[in-house]
């Protein structure tokens, strides 16, 4: 089995806000990290809801692990652990009264591996998760989902309250997380300079459409984006094309490959790019 993730055209809509995930494809495989990317309503918070089986899908299939999980699927969920974007805990508990609920939920709860995470993130045992600031919410977010053995973790913005130290100390733990060949990661978020860090795939929606996923090294290394005038962009190859965007004078065309560009077009300025302008170039840009 050589993903523990598919998802093939998931689809669901919601008709009161004219929002549609639309058909979306893509594949998760064991010991690696997805990153998955989009601006705020995208769809991606819709899309891991319809991963977890919380939110109802309207077609498509999601298969973890190799099969589809329904309602009664323990065994399944056992294997994941989540962490979102906001509050995933009751404020009156503490993190010891936290642990004693999650080893009720989960056989594998390693209460010891949880003590060991809270001396490591610096977080008090004893005190009301209420009086705990974002980044110390998150970091034991990841605490409690890291500490019942789980194969895949779906992360949803779980690093967005932390400082920028935590943060790669954070990315240090995901990555030693997947140095278990049965282990991976989907890992949702807006710091795209993350993703370039520790991510094997980067997928990217927009406006709940799938517009591209590729390997992370692909597309650091050989997309790159022309800076073309006018009259240079009217003689570029319309295949060669993933998206454009006039600023000004100057138009930006993204390209999948940077050296071929450069051999194709000796007259153009072709820039290495990042993941955050391929972003913004795939969301903004146009198509031909």
């Amino acid at each position: 089995m050589e993903n523990i993730l598919e998802l093939q055209n998931l689809s669901k809509s919601y008709p009161k806000s004219d929002f549609t995930l639309d058909q979306i494809s893509f594949s998760l495989p064991y010991g690696s990290i997805l990153g998955f990317v989009g601006e705020n309503g995208a769809g991606k918070t819709t899309t891991i809801g319809c991963i977890l089986n919380t939110i109802r899908k309207d077609s498509g299939t999601v298969k973890l692990f190799g099969k589809e999980m329904g309602d009664g699927d323990t065994d399944i969920r056992e294997k994941i652990g989540v962490v979102y974007d906001g509050d995933n805990f009751p404020g009156f508990w503490t993190a010891g009264q936290l642990s004693k609920v999650m080893a009720g939920l989960f056989k594998n709860w390693d209460q010891a591996l949880f003590q060991k995470y809270m001396e490591d993130f610096q977080l008090p045992v004893k005190q009301k998760i209420k009086h705990y600031s974002k980044g110390m919410t998150m970091k034991l977010a990841i605490a409690a989902a890291l500490s019942h053995h789980p194969q895949l973790l779906i992360l949803d913005e779980a690093t967005s309250g932390l400082d920028p130290v935590m943060r790669d100390d954070m990315l240090d733990v995901f990555l030693e997380f997947v140095q278990e060949e049965n282990h991976s990661i989907l890992l949702s978020s807006h710091i795209t300079s993350d993703l370039e860090k520790v991510a094997d795939y980067i997928t990217f929606i927009h406006k709940g459409r799938l517009i591209l996923t590729a390997p992370k090294d692909d597309l650091v290394y050989r997309y790159a984006v022309m800076r073309c005038r006018e009259s240079q962009f009217q003689a570029v190859d319309r295949e060669d094309i993933l998206a454009y965007r006039k600023r000004d004078t100057q138009i930006d065309v993204l390209v999948a490959d940077g050296r071929e560009a450069k051999r194709k077009y000796k007259d153009v300025v072709v820039d290495h790019t990042s993941v955050d302008e391929i972003m913004l170039l795939l969301a903004k840009g146009e198509r031909v």
